[in-house]
């Protein structure tokens, strides 16, 4: 089934607000700032520098999942930003969505710690970078995942992504 909700995902820093809001005007679809339904305990933990654990994350994947849900059942679409950093994650979000595929957008290391540090009024601190590293597993080949690079213009990285949807 072609993709009618794509997850922009990766671990902060690697751009997905940037793509997913050109992606989603591109294709004419709504954009969900993901970090918009974390619950406010969670962005306080993230401020003060806390790591979010999997039980804090639930409720907050739970959260875009139903967003997902709500658009579905009205026969939409939307690009959507999501770090999604395990699998387990992913899987919650897909739960026998067809229609659901991520765009993962990577690089190496040490450009997306430089453009974590160089982000400006985010909640997030740099000094979690380190455990969205930890935490994160990459998609495997058997996940409905685009693999972008985000070393590439935004345009092309939009292209690959529209690809995607066909």
């Amino acid at each position: 089934m072609a993709p009618r909700f794509l997850i922009v995902m990766g671990v902060a820093g690697c751009g997905k607000s940037t793509l997913a809001a050109a992606l989603a005007e591109r294709l004419g679809w709504p954009f969900l700032e993901g970090d918009s339904l974390h619950p406010p305990d969670n962005i306080a933990k993230m401020s003060a520098g806390i790591p979010l654990t999997d039980s804090d994350r639930l409720p907050w994947l739970q959260a875009i999942a139903a967003r997902i849900d709500l658009w579905r059942a009205s026969g939409g679409q939307a690009v959507v930003t999501c770090s999604a950093l395990r699998r387990a994650y992913r899987d919650l979000i897909i739960d026998g969505r067809d229609d659901v595929h991520f765009v993962y957008l990577h690089a190496e290391r040490a450009l997306i710690t430089a453009r974590f540090a160089a982000r400006q009024g985010h909640f997030m601190p740099a000094s979690l970078i380190d455990s969205q590293f930890a935490t994160f597993e990459p998609p495997t080949p058997d996940e409905p995942v685009l693999w972008v690079d985000v070393t590439h213009p935004l345009a092309v990285v939009v292209e690959a992504a529209v690809k995607l949807v066909g």
